[in-house]
């Protein structure tokens, strides 16, 4: 009899270890899944981050200093490409007409000088006091719209440069701020305080 419940105790044993090893297998093949997803994760946060270049910037303003617009194009912002062929064509524009029509009076007034007759000129009804006010007033507009189309230039250089140096920071959510209020359990009472929260 003792020989017999040795023998079905020993049965038992050999029978329901098999049972709890595949529970620990189980858990396991759980924990092995999570350990894999976390994985994932982190590489796909990996790959959308880009490497940091530190000559990014200087580059993407060298490039839109070369040839405006090409800067833009490296950062990948194509969209500011015509923008900044649309401004340099406008400054451009009016600088052109402003040189013109101040060489047309220009010309008006030396021929005036000379003795040439008004009424085969431009600008016959003007006076010569007149000619020399809208002269300087087209000179000045010519100066202001070159300086202007400078500026303009100087601003795509600038917009390269700052563009591709933000490319280079984190904005990932894990660096996010986001207040949280907690309210005490047993008083109903909101609870304040400031926690730094750091992961790698």
């Amino acid at each position: 009899m003792k020989i017999k419940s040795f023998y079905i105790i020993l049965l038992l044993c050999f029978c329901i270890h098999p049972l709890f090893s595949q529970e620990e297998d189980e858990n396991k093949d759980e924990e092995l899944k999570m350990v894999i997803e976390e994985v994932a994760v982190k590489k796909k946060k990996n790959k959308k981050l880009r490497p940091y270049e530190p000559l990014a910037p200087a580059r993407a303003a060298f490039y839109s200093a070369v040839l405006p617009g090409l800067g833009q194009a490296y950062t990948g912002k194509y969209w500011k490409i015509p923008i900044v062929y649309g401004a340099l064509g406008a400054g451009v524009y009016f600088y052109l007409e402003n040189n013109n029509t101040y060489n047309d009076l220009r010309d008006v007034y030396k021929a005036r000088l000379a003795g040439v007759d008004p009424s085969t000129l431009k600008f016959e009804d003007f006076s010569d006091d007149q000619l020399i006010d809208l002269q300087r007033r087209f000179r000045k507009d010519q100066e202001l719209s070159l300086l202007i189309t400078v500026g303009l230039y100087v601003l795509n250089i600038i917009d390269a440069n700052v563009t591709a140096h933000l490319q280079q920071f984190n904005v990932s959510k894990d660096l996010s701020f986001k207040p949280k209020v907690n309210f005490n359990e047993f008083g109903a009472k909101p609870n304040y305080g400031v926690s730094l929260n750091y992961s790698f």
